[in-house]
């Protein structure tokens, strides 16, 4: 293919996509192929000759499409969104057209610009105060891994990445079991091992940290000559929305003098709406905190927000400065590339620049809203139709739920999800409450309406009546 060839098919491709979506609402939402069906009539070797593009479009559509699950569908109720606005999708475009690398201010200065501003907007949008600075990360994965690598490192004195850990102190790290298993890979990524990530116990209905047992903990571990090294704490967990007490949490962590690192991966972009923000009262007391603006807030993937309250900690942590990557002649430039850990970056805040001056924040905000009020009224319908229990109460737009009415609740539940999602028209995913099985909601889909939610309390009763 060459530009002129693109030239149409760029066309095709935008038509296509404006017809996909106009008819997402009648597709099931989840795949509803067997395991291998598409790997089967995959040719087995790739081909030695160009084939016609028109082939390859037609084996897209004909082959690949039926095996899809429809993230962008109205009524994907399962996991946490992964919203991508047509203005970011658009933005997308343009990045993929330019294929800029951005490692270094030097190689698209616009680019680091861009990313300076919009993280501080985004700063601004959620509230938290001056001197938080910002950057742009691929995914909560790898701003947690980060913010681990820099607790292992302010522990040691800045001398893990020298010396390694060999003959150092069992290093360790505390949180609740509510956290994302993204927790459990920072460790094993950054060499303390799964052993010395410490789970704290969790109560009351917002399943937080219990600070006091925090405390015993890190006092137990000094104790036995282990090295406290830091505390990650959430605010909405995957599982069931569970947040922690931050203003608690930050207590023990300045007695201790450790690293704090906030994981607000979904549940930070409510934050854009002030009501909401009592959810991780004492944040701007963190040292790290991350969200997603590729969940909920239309951000096409990968879009992370990444706020550090010194992030010379962070880069003395992972900069490095061959001679092949020196910027002369400029000073004070920011190379983001010291900020991650690959060193390779794409022009991730062209999508956000895009996304939040073609709505605006009240827009955003408004989505939010109408989402937490739809999860909510759908979890009292449920609460109140015999035979529903609500497990877990909505946090934000997230509840979970399970049907009553059969000796085994676990198989029972199962095989009503099951039903659910054979059926097409909504999906929804599970977790375990206390060792039970429940059916997790969220409503997050950012072209949801108050008429899908609706349908999904149609859909769920009706299959479990059957």
């Amino acid at each position: 293919m060459n530009w002129e060839d693109f030239r149409a098919w760029g066309r095709r491709a935008a038509d296509w996509a404006a017809d996909y979506h106009a008819g997402l609402r009648n597709r099931p939402v989840r795949a509803q192929v067997a395991p291998g069906a598409v790997l089967s009539v995959l040719p087995d070797a790739p081909p030695e000759g160009a084939e016609a593009m028109q082939a390859i479009f037609d084996d897209f559509e004909q082959t690949l499409m039926p095996g899809m699950t429809h993230w962008q569908h109205p009524r994907f109720f399962a996991y946490f969104p992964a919203n991508a606005a047509p203005v970011s999708v658009l933005a997308e475009y343009f990045v993929s057209a330019i294929a800029a690398q951005c490692m270094l201010w030097q190689t698209s200065p616009a680019a680091t610009e861009l990313e300076t501003r919009v993280c501080d907007w985004m700063r601004q949008a959620i509230g938290l105060p001056d001197g938080f600075t910002g950057v742009i990360q691929d995914s909560a994965s790898s701003a947690t891994l980060c913010a681990v690598l820099t607790m292992r490192e302010r522990a040691l004195d800045w001398q893990g990445n020298r010396a390694g850990l060999s003959g150092q102190p069992r290093l360790r790290v505390y949180c609740s079991d509510e956290v994302h298993t993204s927790v459990d890979r920072a460790i094993w990524i950054a060499g303390l091992g799964e052993e010395n990530l410490v789970r704290i116990p969790t109560q009351g209905p917002t399943r937080a940290m219990d600070a006091d047992a925090l405390r015993a903990v890190i006092a137990a571990d000094r104790a036995a000559g282990h090295l406290p090294a830091g505390i990650i704490a959430c605010t909405g967990g995957t599982s069931a929305g569970a947040s922690d007490d931050i203003a608690a949490v930050m207590d023990v962590a300045e007695a201790e003098g450790l690293y704090t690192h906030v994981d607000a991966a979904w549940a930070g972009s409510a934050m854009i709406c002030p009501e909401f923000r009592a959810l991780w009262a004492g944040v701007e007391r963190a040292d790290s905190v991350v969200m997603n603006p590729h969940k909920w807030l239309g951000a096409q993937f990968d879009c992370t927000t990444h706020f550090l309250r010194n992030p010379d900690d962070l880069v003395r942590t992972l900069a490095i400065q061959p001679e092949y990557l020196k910027t002369h002649g400029a000073d004070g430039v920011v190379n983001y590339s010291e900020w991650s850990v690959p060193l390779g970056r794409r022009f991730r805040a062209l999508k956000l620049w895009f996304l939040i001056r073609a709505h605006g924040l009240e827009g955003l905000r408004e989505m939010i809203r109408n989402h937490v009020t739809w999860a909510q009224d759908l979890a009292a319908r449920l609460d109140a139709t015999e035979g529903f229990e609500i497990v877990t109460q909505p946090m934000l737009s997230l509840f979970t739920f399970r049907h009553l009415g059969a000796e085994d609740l676990d198989a029972h539940n199962q095989d009503l999800l099951n039903r659910i999602n054979d059926d097409g028209r909504i999906y929804l995913t599970q977790t375990r409450i206390d060792g039970a099985f429940v059916i997790r909601f969220q409503a997050g889909a950012f072209t949801a309406t108050a008429e899908d939610v609706a349908m999904a309390y149609d859909v769920i009763t009706e299959l479990a009546a059957a």
